[in-house]
């Protein structure tokens, strides 16, 4: 392996937040623990918002005490403004994550905020973690474009970029929200925004709705992104988003780029066995490609 790139799996939050079967807390625990077994060490757990808005994580702090603190891992909590920053806080999550909007007409439908008062809050929210001893991340969503107005300024993603780095968060994530993305785009973006940001890492999230995902993590990775996101079977969707589809699925980026020659740390095996194990506790079958044809050679993994 001549490079290691460190993977997120987001499958607990973003993987399960736009389903209609609503997952019991045991189960996401469960989830949780078959990640961290296939060598998951930073994952989002829950995200700390209006249950009324998303159902599926009204249960954010149960899920938290009931899964504990794990050894080694780095459990990450969503969250859009103070008060579920606080939330979050207040079960002792490790890692917040904040959101800034690169669109005002999805910043405005997702948070009630303009893409400034977005990144205002999200400065605020890494302040708060650090204050109370925590780290705190920050992603740029809609980075690529945006249901409602359509394309998005790089500089202006860039800009965001540049004010939100100096707020001390741990790095920057540019997310695909809806999954309009192409390569080439993703090569751009990446590195100009890693040219303003450095030393800090750039981040990036993709959704495969329009089959470019895995193409989007390999020109990112190649473009010098240091961690990517990733959910377990390919399940995720943002309920503001219309049309956006499953995350990049986590055995799939791990199968490309350990087959790539570059370290994940994650056993593909077990992701396989878990994306499987989780297809059933969901009762479909998961848009994940490697959990249904399996490794090469068979039984081979990181």
């Amino acid at each position: 392996m001549t490079r290691a790139i460190e993977l997120v799996e987001v499958g607990p939050r973003d993987g399960l937040q736009n389903e209609s079967l609503i997952v019991s807390t045991d189960d996401k625990v469960e989830l949780i623990r078959r990640c961290v077994a296939a060598g998951a060490r930073r994952i989002e757990v829950a995200s700390f918002v209006n249950p009324r808005k998303v159902p599926q994580m009204a249960d954010a702090e149960a899920v938290v005490e009931a899964l504990g603190e794990v050894e080694g891992v780095t459990r990450i909590g969503l969250v859009l403004n103070l008060r579920g920053a606080e939330r979050a806080l207040a079960c002792a999550i490790d890692q917040l994550g904040a959101v800034a909007v690169a669109s005002d007409a999805f910043g405005i439908r997702n948070q009630g905020q303009t893409s400034a008062q977005s990144a205002q809050e999200a400065a605020r929210i890494v302040a708060l973690a650090r204050s109370a001893g925590r780290t705190a991340q920050v992603t740029i969503a809609t980075a690529f474009g945006c249901p409602f107005q359509g394309a998005v300024d790089p500089a202006h993603v860039v800009a965001m970029a540049k004010a939100l780095a100096a707020s001390g968060p741990v790095e920057i994530a540019l997310a695909d929200t809806i999954g309009v993305a192409v390569p080439a785009e993703v090569t751009r973006l990446v590195g100009a925004v890693q040219a303003v940001i450095a030393p800090l890492p750039v981040r990036v999230h993709f959704h495969d709705t329009r089959n470019t995902g895995l193409a989007n993590v390999w020109a990112a990775v190649e473009a010098g992104a240091a961690t990517v996101d990733a959910s377990l079977g390919g399940l995720g969707g943002c309920p503001f988003a219309p049309g956006a589809a499953g995350n990049v699925g986590t055995e799939d980026v791990a199968y490309l780029l350990d087959r790539s020659g570059i370290a994940t740390g994650l056993d593909l095996d077990r992701l396989i066995a878990a994306s499987q194990w989780l297809s059933g506790v969901m009762g479909k079958p998961l848009p994940a490609s490697v959990s249904r044809a399996g490794g090469f050679p068979a039984g081979e993994h990181a």
